[in-house]
């Protein structure tokens, strides 16, 4: 299966019908780029620990002759997480801003996984030549710096890949959203967007990042013993809202687990962490006092081995929880996770522990997503103007959401579909199911890759 010169195809291998784990190729002309290689993370029924899972690359890895290359569009786990161990299959050149490739080397590195060479940093805004794509850069706000959206043109057509997006006009880190770029690609002729639809059955906005700091300062306020937030790892603007509530509230704030001291690691060195965004030493937080401790940690959802499960099992080496104490989900439960989340909810109550969660919708805001409710998928499609619009990284119901969203905004045609479809964006759009078989790979125990489900 070979795109001709006058094809432009969208074929999904993970991250369509399903939430994570995504991985595009775009077609033209006997070449494929790759957007994207993440993970997901699956719970067995009865199982402490969830499992790491990627896509199959099978046809990417048949095909990597034509692979123009690889772009990693933000350093969220679900986006690029599959790299350390897939790209050796692949050898291609990849693409990406300097904190996500900073990320990347981290991973690499914490895995004695071969680092991806050439590794090619671009900066947000910058256009490259990439056989016979050409492919721009164009900022995005979302909860993690320097996210971009991509405007893949070549002879047979135009597509803008939108990655993980929001519409924030503060965001924390970075600058604010800009219209311009995308009301710019509206006045041409735009084939296709394929586009984010994880809120798109949520009416309305997501909060801003700016917006969350009143509703985090006045939970801390409030607390008189020690505070425990949990919240997603890669969210720098979170870490910097925190922070500056912490500070605000008379805190010391120390980090819980070791990819949120990565994440910190390498913020601070791409310039997102100011010099006076210190952090207290872990193991200084038992020592505080509880009213002076402010402690952020990872597994806000329930992951086993996480900090957070460690504090609701009292085994932590740095930090014990007492009645009083205060644990805060500065982060929305994933579906699949509730089980998991319950149970620590419940241990903490057990304890005495106070807990307040996002998904409570229970006084100020706790957590703002960083992914498009529905008015603001509405605006991107009224700005762009496309021919079709192509729903992803969602479940079916998502999907059809999203599409039924771009049809009322004006979008002519929206195609929803699955992992292995094939979508023909140009000339004429129209989409061929299961054209490529699609299944989920694993980490097996001695670190090779084996078959999860075909």
């Amino acid at each position: 299966m070979i795109p001709g010169p006058r094809d432009l195809w969208f074929l999904p291998l993970g991250g369509t019908g399903e939430i994570g784990m995504n991985l595009n190729l775009y077609g033209h002309d006997g070449s494929w780029l790759m957007v994207d290689c993440g993970v997901t993370f699956e719970r067995s029924p009865g199982a402490r620990q969830a499992r790491v899972e990627m896509p199959d690359p099978a046809f990417a890895v048949a095909n990597r002759a034509r692979l123009a290359g690889i772009v990693a569009t933000h350093a969220h786990e679900d986006h690029l997480g599959a790299l350390p161990w897939l790209w050796p299959l692949l050898r291609s050149p990849l693409y990406t801003t300097p904190f996500t490739a900073a990320v990347l080397r981290r991973k690499c590195e914490g895995r004695e996984a071969e680092v991806p060479a050439p590794l090619n940093v671009v900066a947000p805004g910058d256009r490259r030549q990439l056989g016979p794509f050409t492919v721009q850069w164009l900022p995005m706000t979302h909860s993690t710096p320097e996210t971009c959206a991509l405007h893949i043109t070549c002879p047979a057509g135009s597509v803008l890949h939108t990655a993980d997006w929001k519409i924030d006009p503060a965001p924390v880190v970075g600058p604010a959203f800009d219209a311009a770029p995308f009301a710019a690609l509206g006045d041409g002729r735009l084939d296709a967007v394929v586009c984010d639809s994880t809120n798109a059955l949520r009416p309305g906005r997501s909060p801003s990042e700016g917006e969350l700091a009143q509703g985090l300062g006045a939970a801390l306020a409030a607390q008189r013993g020690r505070v425990v937030v949990a919240c997603f790892a890669s969210n720098v603007a979170r870490l910097h809202t925190l922070l500056a509530a912490g500070r605000a509230a008379g805190r010391y704030a120390g980090l819980l687990g070791r990819s949120l001291r990565t994440m910190a690691d390498c913020a601070r060195a791409c310039g997102y962490l100011a010099a006076g965004d210190r952090l207290a030493p872990s193991s200084h937080l038992g020592y505080l006092p509880p009213r002076e401790v402010l402690a952020i940690a990872t597994g806000s959802q329930g992951e086993a081995g996480a900090a957070l499960d460690r504090l609701a099992r009292d085994d932590h080496p740095d930090l014990s929880l007492e009645p009083g104490d205060c644990v805060l989900f500065s982060a929305r439960t994933i579906p699949g996770n509730e089980a998991a989340v319950a149970r620590l909810r419940q241990r903490f109550g057990e304890r005495g522990i106070t807990v307040l969660h996002a998904d409570d919708d229970r006084g100020p805001p706790l957590h703002a997503s960083g992914h498009p409710c529905s008015d603001e998928l509405a605006d991107l499609y009224r700005w762009l103007r496309p021919r079709l619009a192509v729903p992803v990284h969602g479940e079916p119901p998502h999907l059809a959401a999203n599409a039924a969203t771009a049809r009322a905004a004006g979008v002519r045609l929206a195609l929803t579909g699955a992992n292995g479809d094939l979508f023909h964006l140009a000339p004429e759009p129209g989409v061929r199911r299961r054209a490529v078989p699609t299944g989920r790979w694993t980490p097996a125990v001695d670190g090779t890759l084996q078959t999860v489900s075909p």
